[in-house]
């Protein structure tokens, strides 16, 4: 667990730096011992321009392969409070 907070951490530094629309990174350890990562971005466009960039990115391989069961869902945020 350290050391995927550790990867995830410096992946959420670059990206940010690279892309300052990058707005949020939630962590969220379920009940059954999984975790739900959440990601935002201040638009959806911004968000597949740094998903496109990603692969050039050497961190990302780096901090999935301490994961497994990637799923990536996209969304739009209707209410927020």
């Amino acid at each position: 667990m350290a050391a995927m907070l550790e990867h995830r951490t410096n992946l959420i530094n670059g990206i940010r730096s690279a892309n300052p629309a990058f707005a949020a990174a939630t962590l969220i350890r379920l009940e059954d011992g999984s975790y739900l990562d959440i990601w935002r971005w201040d638009s959806a466009e911004d968000m597949q321009i740094a998903a496109q960039a990603a692969a050039g990115f050497p961190l990302v391989g780096a901090t999935l392969s301490l994961t497994t069961d990637h799923t990536i869902i996209d969304g739009e945020i209707l209410d927020e409070r």
